[in-house]
């Protein structure tokens, strides 16, 4: 599925938070979208999931394509009171081929435990979802979208207040993602993991600062060009975590 936004502008009750976005995203490539707060990144990936309405332009997509794309939205939540356990919660990824009513096969629920297995939580299954600490929940909502099969995976914040090695060890399923063809667009804050491990970059400031590989878009003319257009509309831009100078 290649991914192409023509001209795009998105917002709420007719209020543009990006404006008049173009460019592409190929299969298989991993982009980081950066950008200070209030920059639209979250808008742009439901935008593209079709959450937010369309005020102009054209994104490339059928309902069907749509339909496929795997989404992970900013701080999701799993009720821990809710009883339900940490395989029903990985099954969810079936629910677009299944349906409300559609029945588990024997296969479905092996592949619920292998994609469980493959985020480090074997033996899991049977868990109730309140029972992980936050780290292991997003573990969980990993497997859900590996579930998912999606050729395009859209990550907003996916790595926020975790812990290194889960962070490590769920950029290792990112990449294999990537390795297989499929396109992941990641909203991000840590400029290091960018550019370790993110070969192309938008940086967007309700309007695309630079777009393209890595290495040309995280540039010191860049970062600066970002902070200025931030602080043009927004009175409080937060640019920079605490104990963070390198980061948007």
């Amino acid at each position: 599925m290649i991914l192409r936004l023509d001209d795009v502008t998105l917002g709420y009750d007719r209020h543009p938070a990006v404006h008049h976005l173009s460019g592409t995203f190929a299969p298989g490539r991993l982009t980081a979208v950066i950008g200070p707060n209030g920059a639209g990144k979250s808008t742009l990936l439901k935008g593209i999931k079709g959450l937010v309405p369309l005020l102009g332009g054209h994104i490339a997509l059928s309902a069907a394509e749509r339909a496929r794309i795997a989404y992970l939205p900013q701080q999701a939540e799993l009720e821990p009171g809710f009883p339900i356990s940490v395989l029903d919660v990985v099954l969810l990824g079936h629910w677009r081929r299944t349906g409300a009513f559609g029945g588990i096969a024997p296969e479905a629920r092996a592949a619920a435990a292998a994609a469980l297995a493959a985020v480090g939580l074997p033996g899991f299954e049977r868990r109730a979802i309140g029972s992980p600490s936050l780290g292991q929940r997003q573990r969980v909502l990993f497997a859900r979208l590996m579930l998912e099969d999606g050729p395009v995976i859209l990550l907003d914040e996916p790595f926020a207040a975790i812990d290194a090695r889960t962070c490590d060890d769920l950029m290792t399923v990112v990449q294999h993602w990537g390795d297989e063809g499929r396109t992941v667009i990641a909203v991000l804050h840590d400029l290091d993991l960018v550019r370790r491990a993110f070969p192309f970059t938008l940086m967007l400031a309700r309007e695309a600062v630079a777009w393209g590989p890595t290495e040309t878009v995280l540039v010191p003319d860049n970062l600066e060009r970002l902070r200025h257009s931030s602080a043009a509309w927004d009175e409080s831009p937060v640019l920079c975590p605490r104990g963070r100078s390198d980061a948007v």
